[in-house]
């Protein structure tokens, strides 16, 4: 089949992931900033953290007041602004820990009148600390969740990035490392769903999918696919 668009997840695929242990280490270093019970918050971060995705809460900082009102604490402007630094610092050392073949396989795709395309399930930082990298160029037309109110476990964010593309989904290839069921809902909806998959960066994650399908172990692999 002749491919017209390949569309990339970001963490996990084209950068490097921060495993799920990261965000609950940093969930209770947030909370030693603003003096809460550390296991509580790090329930209620990871119980309400979808709506950081869906743009529910437009910034670390709004999500860490509201947590902080949940357990009846309003904790001082300065408290808040460095517990908010800590998954920043997360996002900024993901959106920077580039694949080594990730360029190169961009470039490739790009002088051989590929579309590219990327759905990010990520939270509001992440597409400003993205455009900053040399991966922003190359994207046609990117998609973030917390832009369009949904993440991948919603099929809908997969018609967008077609239609978007204005290519038929049996025509597009879907890369991703596989979580909220983004490669089931890829296939369901036609794409060519394919996993990368690197064991070693494979965490425990609730929300990571059981994948049976295609799966490569590095980008420089989808060039032989679509040949």
């Amino acid at each position: 089949m002749k491919f017209e668009a390949v569309i990339f997840d970001l963490g996990g695929t084209l950068v490097r992931s921060a495993v799920w242990s990261d965000f609950a280490n940093a969930a209770r270093e947030m909370a030693s900033i603003i003096s809460v019970p550390q296991e509580e918050f790090v329930q209620l971060y990871f119980k309400y953290s979808a709506g950081l995705g869906t743009g529910h809460f437009s910034s670390h900082h709004e999500y860490i007041r509201y947590l902080s009102s949940e357990l009846g604490i309003t904790p001082p402007d300065d408290k808040v602004e460095l517990a908010a630094g800590i998954p920043f610092d997360i996002s900024r050392r993901m959106v920077d820990d580039i694949r080594p073949d990730a360029i190169e396989l961009l470039s490739w795709l790009k002088s051989n009148d590929y579309k590219i395309g990327l759905i990010s399930d990520c939270s509001p930082d992440i597409p400003q600390l993205l455009d900053k990298t040399p991966l922003a160029r190359f994207f046609d037309m990117p998609i973030f969740s917390c832009h369009v109110g949904m993440n991948k476990a919603d099929i809908r964010i997969f018609q967008m990035a077609v239609e978007r593309l204005d290519v038929s989904p049996e025509n597009c290839v879907y890369v991703a490392d596989g979580v909220r069921n983004e490669l089931a809902n890829a296939t369901k909806l036609g794409m060519h769903a394919i996993q990368i998959y690197v064991p070693e960066e494979i965490d425990t994650a609730p929300i990571r999918e059981e994948w049976n399908g295609p799966t490569i172990s590095a980008l420089s692999e989808i060039k032989e696919l679509l040949r």
